[in-house]
C-alpha cells in the first residue's frame, strides 16, 4: 500500500461560474497545499456538474446559429474541455500556494479517460444532474427541442440529467502513478474522467455520459493502491436524520451500519449518498484502507483524527 492520498473535491471547491471558480480554487488550493506540505503524495479528483452543462450549452449555441453547421458537441468532448479549464485554474492555484510556502513540488493536470461498460444499466436511466438550474418552462423546452432528460432538483429548479455509468478502469493510470512517484501533486479524472468504451482494435470511443467524481476517485484510489480517500464537501461530518430534531453527526461509520443507513434512505441520492457509497467502496477494497468525509477547509484536521466522518471496513 502506497502513502498516496486521493482527494475528491465537491462542488463548493470550484464555484458555479468562472468568477466564482477563480475565487473558490484559491481556497481549495490552501487545503490541498496543507496535505502536500505535510509530506503526503496527493492526487486530486474534481467534479464538473455545472461546468460541463455550460460548455455543452455554449457549444450548442455556437453551431445552432447556422442550421447547416449544427451538430451537438459530444458530451465526452465537453467533459474533456471541462478537465482542461478547471485543471488549469486548480493547477496554478495549488502551484502558487505551495511556492508561497516554500514547498518545491510539481503540480500537473492529466487529461484522463475512464473506461466504462457499454452495457452498464445507467445508460438506460439518466440520473446525473449537469448544467445550471432551469425554470419549468425552460426544462420543458429542452425536452421538446432536444429530447433531453430533466428532473426537479430538491425544490431548487429543474436540471438536465445524463447517464452516469460506473468507472471500470483508469486509462492513464501508469502516467498518474509515474507523476506521483516523482512527487507531483496530480489533478486527474476531472469531472469523473472522460467516459470511454473499448471499440474495435485499440480504439477508445467516447460515450454520452458523466461519471460521478466520487466513484471515479474511489476507483483511482483502488488502482493506485492509495492509503486513503478523502471526500471534501460542504459539511464537516456525515449526518443521519439530517435536518430533524434527532439529527446526529457521525464520527465513524462501518460497513454494516453504513449499508443500513443507505437501505433506509438516510442519504440524499444527489448529495451525500454517492459520497458514502464511494467512501465505503474504497475502505472495503483492502486491508488498512479508510476513507474520510469532511469539510473542504478541514482536510488536515480530519487526517489528524480531529474531525470528519471516518469510514472503515
Amino acid at each position: 500500500m502506497s502513502d498516496t492520498i486521493v482527494v475528491a473535491l465537491g462542488g463548493n471547491a470550484l464555484g458555479k461560474d468562472l468568477p466564482g471558480q477563480m475565487a473558490a480554487v484559491r481556497r481549495t488550493a490552501r487545503s490541498i497545499a496543507d496535505l502536500a506540505e505535510a509530506g503526503n503524495d496527493v492526487v486530486v479528483v474534481h467534479g464538473n456538474g455545472p461546468q460541463v452543462g455550460m460548455i455543452q450549452e455554449a457549444m450548442t449555441q455556437l453551431t445552432r446559429s447556422d442550421p447547416a453547421r449544427y451538430a451537438p458537441c459530444p458530451l465526452s468532448v465537453c467533459v474533456a474541455m471541462s478537465q482542461g479549464y478547471i485543471g488549469y485554474d486548480l493547477q496554478n492555484a495549488i502551484r502558487e500556494e505551495l511556492a508561497n510556502r516554500g514547498v518545491r513540488r510539481g503540480v500537473t493536470t492529466v487529461l484522463t479517460q475512464v473506461e466504462v461498460d457499454r452495457n452498464d444499466e445507467a445508460f438506460g436511466r439518466p440520473t446525473k444532474p449537469i448544467g445550471a438550474f432551469m425554470s419549468k418552462d425552460e426544462a420543458d423546452a429542452l425536452v421538446r427541442d432536444r429530447g433531453c432528460h430533466v428532473v426537479e432538483d430538491a425544490g431548487r429548479g429543474w436540471r438536465q440529467v445524463v447517464a452516469s455509468p460506473s468507472p471500470v478502469s483508469i486509462v492513464e493510470l501508469d502516467t498518474i502513478r509515474s507523476l506521483v512517484a516523482a512527487r507531483h501533486v496530480v489533478i486527474a479524472c476531472g469531472g469523473g474522467g472522460v467516459p470511454v468504451c473499448r471499440a474495435e482494435g485499440n480504439h477508445l470511443k467516447g460515450v454520452p455520459a458523466v461519471i460521478d467524481k466520487d466513484f471515479a476517485a474511489a476507483r483511482l484510489a483502488e488502482q493506485l493502491d492509495a492509503r486513503e480517500l478523502i471526500i471534501l464537501t460542504a459539511v464537516e461530518k456525515v449526518a443521519v436524520h439530517f435536518g430533524r430534531p434527532d439529527e446526529r453527526w457521525l464520527d465513524d461509520l462501518g460497513p454494516e451500519e453504513a449499508q443500513g443507513y443507505i437501505a433506509s434512505g438516510e442519504f440524499a441520492p444527489g448529495s451525500m449518498l454517492p459520497k458514502v457509497q464511494a467512501a465505503l467502496q474504497f475502505a472495503c477494497s483492502g486491508v488498512g484502507k479508510s476513507s474520510l468525509i469532511t469539510e473542504l477547509d478541514r482536510a488536515a484536521e480530519g487526517i489528524a483524527g480531529k474531525t470528519g466522518t471516518r469510514i472503515h471496513s
